[in-house]
């Protein structure tokens, strides 16, 4: 099956989700995995966060897992698996491997690199030692809300109540938990029954990131993501730089296969 690098992803890469922590933004039910149309990534502030988060550096696996059960019954279960570094300036390193569905051409390894030091990020291709950067919106303190839909408003505005799970161990490490569930009434979307989304986000006390993250919505499915194997730590200062070697390119294009 072919994959292509942000495919049910937040911006910029599939790593990029949950490497800082959790974000504001707007409405809307408009699109697969989440409430904005956005995917998991919603919840969670990587590469794309305006709100980098400092001295709580962490090392992790990050597994997001979709699936999709068709009308006949037939499933289609898709799962991808990134690294992800966050040092205590808050730089974030994001790397994941593609093998491409052509077998003559050799796995390779796209890397993220958001520096908010610097201003910079980058994307790091493999297979042709190039890296792409681009300039970082300048970070004044302030959260900054996530651009999305409007939602309806009348008689078609979704229905969402939140739920305080409190504090348990997930995945080795404290994490706060919450429930959203959102209703979409009969008719807001063509639907003739409504429709409900359940979406369920822990997110760790001390590294203000998400570790674990359970959607439910029955027009396209589930998605699960899940940071494990979480070392906290500082990690190697030459993970947040452009290796010797690679030419440096401008512009925020991903690489496709």
């Amino acid at each position: 099956m072919s994959q292509r690098i942000g495919i049910a992803l937040v911006p910029f890469l599939a790593v990029a989700l949950f490497a800082q922590g959790p974000r504001a933004g707007g409405g809307g039910f408009g699109g697969p995995g989440g409430f904005a149309g956005r995917g998991p990534g919603l919840l969670g502030a990587g590469p794309g966060s305006r709100t980098p988060v400092t001295g709580a550096p962490y090392s992790g696996t990050e597994t997001l897992q979709t699936q999709e059960t068709l009308a006949d019954g037939n499933q289609i279960v898709r799962k991808q698996q990134s690294m992800v570094f966050r040092d205590s300036q808050g730089r974030v390193r994001t790397e994941q491997t593609i093998t491409p569905t052509d077998s003559a051409k050799a796995p390779f390894t796209i890397v993220t690199i958001f520096d908010p030091v610097a201003g910079y990020q980058y994307v790091l291709d493999s297979s042709k030692m190039t890296a792409r950067q681009r300039s970082l919106p300048k970070f004044d303190g302030a959260r900054q809300p996530f651009p999305g839909r409007t939602p309806p408003s009348g008689a078609n505005a979704p229905q969402r109540t939140t739920t305080d799970l409190g504090i348990q161990v997930v995945n080795g490490v404290a994490a706060k938990g919450t429930q959203i569930t959102q209703t979409i009434p009969a008719g807001a979307i063509g639907n003739v029954q409504p429709i409900q989304v359940v979406r369920i986000t822990w997110v760790a006390n001390e590294l203000k990131v998400p570790v674990s993250i359970k959607t439910s919505d029955p027009r396209f499915g589930n998605r699960d993501m899940e940071l494990t194997n979480i070392t906290q730590s500082e990690p190697s200062a030459s993970l947040f730089v452009v290796p010797a070697g690679y030419t440096i390119e401008q512009g925020g294009r991903r690489p496709r296969q």
